[in-house]
């Protein structure tokens, strides 16, 4: 029999939902794998729908991985599992706090380490630098990171711009205005289970004791090449700002709110102006840089990448 640990945290149960569908081929009675799933639970917990400015008094300590204190594990730190999944959603270009703060505790790391993880998220269109520091806070563990599946919200860009937050403040994801319904599609939620499938297969073989991703031609993660470099850019200008406002005092402070609605403001007008500027420049320099383009867009596909060659192997 091999074990499966699945660390999760999600705050509107999109994540849950994904696991859900994932992990079906994997909690079949025939007794080749056991699933255990751990909550985590940040002390104290985050509100959904979130009040507007804990909103964004959130974003500080979010971007600077300074997490809150986890409620304890039910898991025995010192049990030894055969494969790891960590869902997470994906909070102002960074992994959310609570997992931050798995990652970054003893019973975490020494759950982690020496391990095969693969990691699942579920966000808007814009994850790369939040894996970027998921590969790294997974290396700082020890741990093998082996594939990552990333499933995107509907809509484009500036559409869940838009919807997204409108159901993180207000609780309501359906379509309006024109706008489409925020998250991921129902469809390719249910479509996870082809990842199961696919390791549930591996595991069989005893794949993941070997290098190499174990849900390759699966389609598991697709790059924008269109949004590397703004996410580059929107990181570089978050870890400033994180840090002044991480200076101006503790969540709630008024000289915090103050520099946090002077940010806003800042952040809205860059959207409105600089943003559909540079839109237009990378389209018109798109043919000088294709050749680099291609390259960084590999690279952040990897290990598990876009490639859809089995896709008609694991379905049932």
């Amino acid at each position: 029999m091999k074990t499966i640990l699945v660390v999760e945290y999600s705050q509107t149960g999109q994540l849950t939902a994904v696991l859900d569908a994932l992990l079906a081929p994997l909690q079949q009675p025939d007794g080749a794998t056991r699933v255990h799933r751990e909550v985590l639970r940040p002390v104290p917990a985050y509100p959904y729908p979130w009040p507007f400015w804990q909103f964004l008094d959130a974003f500080p300590e979010t971007v600077a991985g300074n997490p809150p204190p986890l409620t304890p594990l039910t898991v025995d730190s010192g049990s030894a599992f055969d494969l790891i999944v960590i869902g997470y959603p994906v909070w102002f270009l960074s992994p959310p706090p609570p997992i931050t703060a798995f990652l970054r505790s003893a019973a975490g790391r020494r759950l982690v380490c020496g391990r095969p993880v693969v990691t699942v998220t579920a966000c808007r269109n814009m994850w790369l630098m939040a894996q970027e520091q998921m590969k790294q806070l997974l290396a700082e563990a020890g741990a093998r990171h082996c594939d990552h599946v990333a499933l995107v919200d509907q809509g484009n860009a500036f559409a869940t711009f838009v919807t997204t937050p409108r159901w993180l403040l207000t609780g309501r994801k359906g379509a309006f205005w024109g706008f489409p319904p925020a998250g991921v599609p129902t469809a390719e939620i249910a479509a996870c289970r082809r990842f199961g499938l696919a390791l549930r297969e591996a595991l069989q073989r005893d794949a993941e004791q070997q290098p190499g991703p174990m849900l390759g031609g699966l389609r598991a993660c697709t790059v924008d090449p269109r949004l590397i470099a703004s996410e580059k850019i929107g990181r570089r200008s978050f870890r400033f700002w994180a840090r002044v406002l991480r200076w101006a005092g503790r969540p709630g402070t008024f000289l915090r709110r103050t520099l946090l609605a002077f940010y806003l403001v800042f952040l809205l007008s860059l959207i409105i102006t600089v943003v559909p500027l540079s839109v237009l420049l990378k389209a018109a320099l798109r043919p000088l840089l294709q050749r680099w383009l291609n390259t960084l867009q590999a690279s952040f596909e990897r290990p598990s990448g876009s490639a859809t060659s089995r896709m008609a192997c694991f379905h049932e």
